[in-house]
């Protein structure tokens, strides 16, 4: 299984550099230029890892990544900036960064580094569904006889917090409040789509809808 990561670079030739190497140590790269566009492209995908730029446009690598860690996301991120002094430094890990590397840097580091973090959390959370189905928490994946299933992140997180209650009712409210962060705007309807989504992976019976209240795995 490839690791995924979201490189925001905003130095277009840099960024290359990165992407062509990281691509041919068997990672999978998805490449933007400013914080904006970054945000969208959490919205859509899963990550193994962030790789940040600090002075990109729109949103910085530092609002960026509170955002995210604001959300609840604990995917790991390494700051690489020109930024060299020790409040740049404090700022990173305060809002929620795993290391920091400051340019220029030799390329076979930033490997080093990113197979070190990868390490550290390779103690992966599993929960498996039955014999066919596996859950990856801490990636964030669904695994059906071993080949991902493509689901997006909110799709992931609701199956998560079903599986944590299996057998159980969970709430339309309880739903709301893992899915949305303050400052998006939460919907009902889309709780809906995102059953639908689930329901298309799994037996239709797996997932009882229970009228007016929510929603209960059992399996």
């Amino acid at each position: 299984m490839s690791y995924k990561i979201l490189l925001l670079e905003d130095d277009k030739l840099f960024s290359e550099t990165l992407q062509d190497f990281l691509e041919e140590e068997s990672f999978v790269v998805d490449s933007v230029y400013d914080g904006k566009e970054a945000l969208s492209k959490t919205y859509e995908n899963v990550y193994d890892l962030y790789l940040l730029d600090v002075k990109v446009p729109f949103i910085n690598g530092f609002d960026f990544l509170k955002s995210l860690r604001d959300s609840g996301d604990e995917t790991p991120a390494i700051f690489i900036t020109s930024l060299k002094e020790m409040k740049d430094l404090s700022r990173g890990f305060l809002v929620g960064a795993d290391d920091y590397l400051r340019k220029p840097f030799e390329i076979e580091e930033l490997l080093y580094r990113i197979h070190a973090l990868l390490k550290r959390r390779g103690d992966e959370k599993i929960i498996k569904i039955d014999e066919s189905f596996v859950l990856d928490l801490k990636r964030k994946r669904l695994y059906k006889d071993g080949e991902e299933v493509d689901l997006k992140l909110k799709d992931i997180q609701l199956l998560s917090l079903l599986l944590k209650n299996r057998g159980k009712v969970v709430t339309k409210e309880m739903i709301l409040e893992t899915l949305w962060t303050s400052d998006e705007e939460p919907s009902f309807g889309a709780i809906r789509v995102y059953v639908n989504h689930l329901k298309k992976v799994f037996p239709k019976e797996w997932i009882k809808n229970i009228r007016g209240i929510g929603y209960k795995f059992e399996k």
